[in-house]
């Protein structure tokens, strides 16, 4: 047996691989990147593409003025038929190509750390990465392609809250019943399993595993509701424009729902969708909120744009008011947020069908919130204090657990290998 694996956790906002030391089964070291990729403007078709992934793509795409393409959240692609590939230099990347780029670059990383190749690793995977069946089975497949070309040989799958469950596990003193919610950028999954600190080295724990389940619902869903919400009106929602003499209509909404998500705001560089913008701009008077819609794409200051909403949602995580500025390129916008708002008008649809889908899967275990001992939150969205506010209502405060929120699925996927090899 290798001396090392690797268990992967490929995020949404952010990815992290843990070293396994197999003699020991505990987890010596662990690496995250955010999961973004940069490719610089100018690129020669006849040379290979070069990129920059996680702080390195940020500092890139803003020392070259944020020409080029800036990706995130790109496991939001996987599950997407319709995305076929995209050209970027004359060449064609397909979705488990720009996968790929972030796992390699954590492997480099840890093979660094270890001196060794590993071919070895634990893949995490969400209990859903679309709720069509069919979709689902094709990010399975891009995921299981992108681990390949990777330099992996040798690959298991477990899912993302059962590897958080198996760190958590490592906390505890005694048997529990405990719920496991892994909010991430873009799910939100649960386990129910039975953990126990005496177990941590079985083989076989498939009679403590219960139940798992998970709602395409996650932190990527609350930045496009606060861009929805609070920010498309300064973009020109609302505004209308004279589409013939006399007759005005609203600007399409398409023009918003585009620039509400980071998947589709990837692959907006196109000539159609500027030049559809730039009639409405002329057509509505050369409305100044139109422009700018034209300066945040003209500028490609998405990246920028949506830090600064991932900004104000972790202002709210310890304050109850703030304010959205952002100042760039000709586009001034100041917006103020309160934590009521935010929990209500702005996110409250989504926290309702979290919570929704919460008692369906307790429901259909027929499992009383009493029953549960913990309750184990992981992933970055569960800073979210409307979300916390859910748990706590439902189960008490007293219940409610957590731990290192970015690397609690990863430490885990690692120490499931033994479970699941």
């Amino acid at each position: 047996m290798t001396k090392y694996i690797y268990g992967i956790d490929f995020g949404t906002s952010n990815s992290t691989l843990a070293v396994l030391d197999t003699a020991t089964n505990e987890v010596v070291q662990s690496f995250t990147v955010p999961s973004l990729i940069f490719f610089p403007k100018e690129q020669a078709s006849t040379k290979r593409i070069s990129y920059s992934v996680g702080n390195e793509a940020v500092n890139a795409y803003i020392s070259q003025r944020m020409q080029g393409r800036f990706m995130k959240s790109i496991k939001k692609v996987l599950p997407n038929k319709s995305f076929v590939d995209t050209k970027i230099g004359g060449q064609s990347f397909k979705a488990e190509d720009l996968v790929s780029i972030i796992i390699k670059h954590l492997k480099k990383q840890a093979d660094a750390y270890t001196g060794m190749d590993i071919k070895t690793a634990v893949i995490g995977r969400p209990v859903v990465f679309d709720e069509r069946p069919e979709r689902d089975a094709l990010a399975q497949e891009r995921l299981e392609k992108a681990t390949l070309l990777a330099g992996f040989e040798t690959y298991y799958f477990q899912f993302e809250p059962i590897g958080a469950a198996y760190t958590y596990e490592r906390q505890i003193a005694q048997r529990e019943l405990v719920l496991v919610g892994d909010f991430g950028g873009g799910t939100s999954d649960f386990s129910l399993m039975y953990l126990d600190p005496a177990a941590i080295h079985y083989s076989d724990r498939k009679k403590d595993m219960l139940a798992k389940g998970g709602i395409y619902i996650g932190g990527d869903n609350f930045d496009s509701d606060i861009m929805w919400h609070r920010c498309t009106p300064h973009f020109g929602r609302g505004v209308q424009e004279e589409f013939e003499a006399g007759k005005w209509l609203d600007l399409p909404l398409a023009y918003f729902h585009n620039i509400c998500s980071w998947e589709k705001m990837n692959f907006l560089d196109n000539n159609r969708f500027r030049a559809a913008i730039q009639k409405s701009y002329v057509f509505s008077g050369k409305n100044d909120r139109v422009k700018n819609l034209q300066l945040l794409l003209d500028n490609n200051l998405g990246y920028l744009f949506f830090k600064e909403i991932e900004r104000l949602k972790i202002d709210l995580t310890h304050q109850n008011e703030t304010t959205l500025s952002f100042e760039e390129c000709g586009i001034s916008i100041t917006e103020n947020v309160d934590l009521e708002s935010f929990g209500n008008e702005i996110i409250g649809q989504n926290l309702d069908k979290i919570e929704a889908y919460l008692t369906q899967f307790l429901a259909a275990q027929s499992c009383e919130p009493s029953r549960i001992q913990s309750v184990f939150l992981t992933g970055g969205t569960a800073y979210t204090r409307p979300l916390q506010d859910i748990f706590k209502r439902i189960f008490g405060e007293k219940k409610i657990k957590s731990g290192d929120n970015f690397n609690s699925v990863a430490l885990g996927l690692a120490y499931s290998f033994k479970n699941i090899k």
